[in-house]
């Protein structure tokens, strides 16, 4: 019997020589390593439980960008100025081109009782004369685009000071931008301040 007992456990030293991995569960370090990973997992499972609580006490809200600028009076009133500036500009286009084909025409005329080199000279004053209009016009084109842009810019930036400061006033920890190109796939109904930012900026606006 004895025999067999010292023939077994020669038998389990060297199964346990052969496979490392059994060995280790022999030595007390694996057992500490086993227990700081067992603390370690503790601890990041309470910290995802705290980023959780944490999360669920943000305030957050919402605005629908393009229905606030669509009910928002002074972006009407922008939009409704500048049309009316380019429809004036436009008639103002048609005349000076339409003079301007009249004159032309006079000159073919005039040209067939001139010189050839004669003919040549005046065309190209005239020709001078068409381009400076042209850029004259265009130029005058740019200037309303760039001034409607600026007014459009400048209100844009009104917007959104006044949604920061209203979040800023009301604890929001977030105020996120909906509607056509905004991040805001859904949201319920409770977290929507369109309406009532878009009434802040038009009282404002009013007075």
């Amino acid at each position: 019997m004895r025999c067999d007992k010292f023939t077994n456990y020669i038998i389990k030293v060297k199964v346990l020589k052969s496979f490392p991995i059994f060995a280790q569960f022999k030595k007390p370090t694996f057992f500490k390593r086993e227990f700081k990973l067992y603390k370690m997992k503790k601890l990041v499972m309470a910290a995802v439980v705290l980023i959780m609580v944490s999360c669920q006490q943000e305030k957050i809200g919402f605005v629908d960008n393009v229905k606030l600028m669509e009910d928002y009076q002074e972006k009407t009133d922008i939009e409704a100025k500048y049309k009316t500036k380019l429809e004036t500009f436009g008639k103002k286009k048609d005349s000076i081109t339409q003079a301007f084909q009249l004159e032309a025409q006079a000159f073919q005329v005039k040209a067939q009782k001139m010189s050839q080199q004669k003919a040549q000279e005046e065309y190209g004053v005239f020709q001078q004369k068409g381009q400076f209009i042209g850029q004259q016009l265009q130029q005058e084109e740019q200037q309303l685009q760039m001034a409607g842009q600026t007014d459009m810019d400048s209100l844009v930036t009104k917007v959104k000071e006044e949604i920061r400061a209203y979040g800023e006033a009301n604890s929001y920890s977030y105020i996120l931008g909906g509607g056509d190109g905004g991040s805001v796939l859904y949201g319920k109904d409770a977290n929507d301040l369109t309406a009532e930012i878009t009434k802040i900026l038009n009282d404002k606006y009013k007075k």
